[in-house]
């Protein structure tokens, strides 16, 4: 197992913790959307964040969706998990390349922006999917997901979203830790856990290291005070195909089909997510026509 996910307890049930190394998922977005520098590290925080979210909120095939719109250089970030360790995600301007910040740091919060939302829509199943805004905070992305928590989850929460990205683009190393606080928990121990968080060096660099989750939440937590529930793979996974965007063809409808037919002589779609192309030739197309044919036959 590469790239996986650890849920945990910790303190007898004081707080809920996970930690996760992400490395080979961001690389992979990273890879397929060319993203540079600054792009990468935004894109990763969000993917990171996004993960977590779905570890704690979700179940196999319950899906979530994060929109981070802000008003950065990078435009609209978008990540979709379930909760099986599955996700896929983009970025509207993926090559965003800027100087270090004041803290010698990619400067995320210049991607991302000061202005804007932060949304999470969870699909449980149900008739109405459950959605939740904030506006954002820092830019920054931890602190943004960190006050959704609080927010529209009602639970405290601190959050840790951790990138670094090589000289040639590449990721070398992506991860992040979530520690929630039950109602239950002693103020001795949030404020041990609080002083342990603001010594933490960032994940990244601890993963580059050959740190795992596991010793991450031992560094936050004590590993006497953890105990592991489990241990989830992770993976960048696109569920795109070629059948499920020819039933997106099929619904803009007969009058576009045909001009596609008679214009272009066939159509490319691209997928967000992933970057795959899927061609369809003008006979695809015409086939697509006559089933929207037979249908409304059917159903007269």
């Amino acid at each position: 197992m590469t790239d996986y996910l650890l849920k945990a307890l910790a303190y007898e049930g004081q707080f809920r913790a996970y930690a996760i190394d992400a490395t080979e998922a961001v690389a992979e977005a990273q890879r397929r959307h060319d993203t540079w520098s600054a792009s990468s590290a935004a894109l990763g925080r969000t993917m990171v964040g996004t993960l977590l979210l779905a570890a704690a909120g979700l179940k196999n095939e319950e899906k979530m969706t994060v929109i981070v719109n802000g008003d950065g250089l990078g435009g609209r970030i978008l990540a979709d998990a379930n909760g099986k360790g599955d996700i896929k995600a983009y970025i509207s301007n993926p090559n965003v390349n800027l100087a270090l910040n004041d803290h010698g740091k990619l400067d995320v919060r210049a991607v991302v922006g000061t202005e804007g939302t932060l949304t999470v829509i969870k699909d449980l199943g149900m008739k109405e999917p459950f959605t939740g805004q904030v506006s954002l905070v820092s830019g920054e992305l931890g602190e943004d997901f960190t006050y959704y928590m609080a927010n529209s989850e009602q639970i405290p929460s601190a959050i840790g979203l951790s990138v670094l990205v090589d000289t040639d683009d590449s990721i070398k190393a992506a991860g992040g830790f979530m520690i929630q606080v039950m109602p239950d928990a002693s103020d001795e121990a949030i404020t041990k856990v609080e002083q342990n968080i603001a010594a933490i060096p960032l994940v990244s660099r601890l993963m580059e290291n050959g740190e795992t989750p596991e010793q991450i939440l031992a560094r936050i937590l004590g590993e006497e005070n953890v105990e592991v529930l489990e241990k989830m793979p992770v993976r960048f996974h696109c569920d795109c195909s070629r059948e499920r965007f020819a039933e997106g063809l099929s619904s803009i409808g007969k009058t576009e089909l045909h001009e596609m037919i008679e214009e272009d002589h066939g159509a490319e779609v691209v997928c967000h997510f992933c970057g795959e192309k899927y061609h369809y030739s003008e006979a695809d197309l015409q086939e697509l026509v006559t089933a929207i044919d037979e249908k409304r036959a059917a159903n007269i």
